[in-house]
């Protein structure tokens, strides 16, 4: 397979997607080093060119306040039975109505696993089109995020707008 990755600008910051030869998003983040988002996969493609992705249209649409422009965007994912009931759960949370952490794992059917619901949007690589960023610690404060907690603030001050 050959995935092609591209880095585009954002209002947080750069922002680089890596595709599969489907289109569907791999893995994408704000940052320009290519070798981070590729690191976010267990399994990273061998063979990674520079081009266009069709998912960089909807993270231009979803900065310019189309926040739902990334809800039909394809990923692929490869995890456990959880991780990916858990990934498909992130992407029904809706935007400006974040979830804790403890209300995410009940979600999955799963109350009492809140350390395996953080540990699941911790291995998210798709971020943006997965939304992990609204998960949120019991108290409301922002908890982690693989990219900086200044742009999960962002997302979700864009995303309650």
């Amino acid at each position: 397979m050959t995935a092609i990755i591209q880095t585009i600008d954002t209002a947080d910051g750069a922002f680089t997607l890596l595709v599969d030869d489907r289109q569907r998003v791999l893995a994408s983040g704000w940052t320009a080093d290519h070798d981070a988002i590729l690191g976010r996969l267990a399994a990273p493609p061998v063979d990674v060119r520079i081009g266009d992705t069709d998912a960089a249209d909807a993270v231009h649409a979803y900065y310019g306040g189309d926040v739902a422009a990334i809800d039909d965007v394809a990923v692929a994912q490869r995890g456990t039975e959880l991780q990916l009931a858990g990934w498909a759960a992130l992407r029904r949370i809706t935007p400006g109505e974040p979830l804790s952490y403890t209300e995410f794992a009940a979600a999955l059917g799963k109350p009492s696993a809140v350390r395996a619901a953080a540990s699941i949007c911790a291995r998210n690589a798709p971020a943006l089109f997965v939304p992990c960023h609204r998960v949120l610690r019991g108290d409301g404060s922002l908890g982690g995020f693989a990219w900086g907690t200044a742009v999960k603030r962002s997302l979700l001050d864009r995303e309650a707008a």
